[in-house]
């Protein structure tokens, strides 16, 4: 059974952050709360952990992981960031938006769309979702938290904790979440394409 750590959304203590990023540079798999949805995370280099969010997802090899970053200067060490690109990203970070750009040489193969060699990523406008990150000191891998035949994600932590408390390592319980993917758009070419609509306003890339 997963261990259960509540934090205060805001201002979450010191002491539970060590204890979910020594979760992660364990190998583990957490639950943590972003500003768009509750979220599968790992440490992006552990193969055993990605698998195992592969399977409570179901996820096949064609699926973008996101690469969940502190800033955008940490972002742009991962992808390929075209001049227009890095406007569009400099406007609309930290929030709760996706950018699917070109993989850099950092991202491991097995985190990219096995053809276009891309990956997702995002900075999150959330106090714990950024704690972890200025802690851990790299980008956690993750997923929003949709299990199969769900159409949206999880929010409450007694329904996680019932649903996956088996299946993860440790839970980040920071009060209510969203219901709300992220609002995903492809930069790849520089010129923004909308691939769905979330939380983030879509309105600039339609």
């Amino acid at each position: 059974m997963s261990q259960l750590v509540k934090v205060h959304p805001d201002n979450p203590s010191a002491r539970s952050i060590g204890l979910a990023v020594g979760h992660l540079r364990r190998g583990d798999v957490i639950v943590y709360p972003t500003d768009s949805t509750y979220a599968l995370g790992c440490n992006i280099g552990n193969k055993g952990a990605l698998d195992r969010i592969r399977r409570i997802r179901q996820l096949g090899d064609r699926h973008n992981f996101t690469l969940v970053c502190a800033d955008l200067s940490s972002l742009a060490t991962y992808a390929q960031v075209p001049n227009s690109a890095y406007r569009i990203l400099k406007a609309h970070t930290p929030g709760p938006y996706t950018f699917i750009l070109k993989a850099s040489p950092e991202v491991p193969r097995r985190l990219m769309h096995p053809k276009r060699k891309t990956i997702g990523l995002r900075v999150p406008g959330h106090s714990v979702a950024q704690a972890l990150l200025a802690e851990h000191g790299e980008p956690i891998m993750s997923t929003s938290l949709i299990l199969p035949g769900d159409g949206r994600p999880l929010s409450d932590i007694d329904e996680i904790g019932a649903r996956v408390g088996k299946l993860v390592d440790l839970i980040i319980d920071g009060g209510a979440c969203g219901l709300e993917a992220t609002t995903m758009v492809d930069l790849v070419e520089g010129v923004p394409e909308l691939l769905r609509e979330g939380k983030g306003d879509s309105a600039p890339f339609t």
